[in-house]
C-alpha cells in the first residue's frame, strides 16, 4: 500500500464510502482505492463498520473518515473544479444537485454529504485574472448567478 505524503481528509458522519463512490462515478481521474473497516467499536461507530475510505477526486488523493456527526462540513473547505465549457459545467453541477445536493451562489453548490464544490468555468477565472474593467464586469455578472453561465461571462469579458 502506498500512502501519499499529503492528502485531504474529509470527515463524514457515516457515508464516506457512498460519497467516494459518487465522486469516482462523477469526475474523471477519480477512484475508490481502499475501504478499511474499524477493528473495534469507536465513538462514531461499531467494529466492522467502514471507518476510512481512500479515494481520489480529479487526481487529488483523499481520505474519507466516518467519524460521526461531531464535525459537519462547512464552506471553509471546498473542491474547486475548473471546467472547459458550459456542457462540462452543467454536467458536474447537475450531478451534484441531482444527487440530493443544494445550489448556492457564484458557482458554489453542496453535495448531499455537505461537501462544498465550486464549479468554475476557466473563462470565469481568466476574466477575473485579467484585472481592471474586465474583472469588474465578470465579477458583477458572477454575483448574479447560481450556476455559472459561460455565455454571460464571455459577454461580460468583452464588455
Amino acid at each position: 500500500m502506498s500512502i501519499p505524503k499529503n492528502r485531504i481528509c474529509l470527515w463524514f458522519d457515516k457515508d464516506a464510502e457512498a460519497a467516494a463512490r459518487f465522486y469516482a462515478e462523477t469526475f474523471p481521474d477519480s477512484a475508490v482505492t481502499a475501504v478499511s473497516r474499524a477493528p473495534s467499536d469507536f465513538p462514531g461507530g461499531k467494529a466492522g463498520e467502514v471507518l476510512t475510505v481512500e479515494f481520489t477526486v480529479l487526481g487529488l488523493p483523499c481520505l474519507g473518515l466516518n467519524g460521526g456527526p461531531h464535525f459537519p462540513q462547512t464552506q471553509a473547505f471546498s473542491f474547486q473544479v475548473a471546467t472547459a465549457d458550459q456542457a462540462e459545467t452543467d454536467r458536474y453541477w447537475e450531478a451534484i444537485i441531482g444527487n440530493g445536493g443544494q445550489a448556492s451562489q457564484c458557482g458554489w453548490c453542496k453535495d448531499r454529504w455537505g461537501v462544498n464544490w465550486q464549479i468554475t468555468p476557466r473563462v470565469l477565472s481568466e476574466g477575473m485574472a485579467a484585472g481592471g474593467g474586465e474583472a469588474e464586469r465578470v465579477f458583477a455578472a458572477m454575483m448574479e448567478m447560481g450556476k455559472i453561465d459561460v455565455a454571460r461571462i464571455e459577454a461580460a469579458r468583452r464588455g
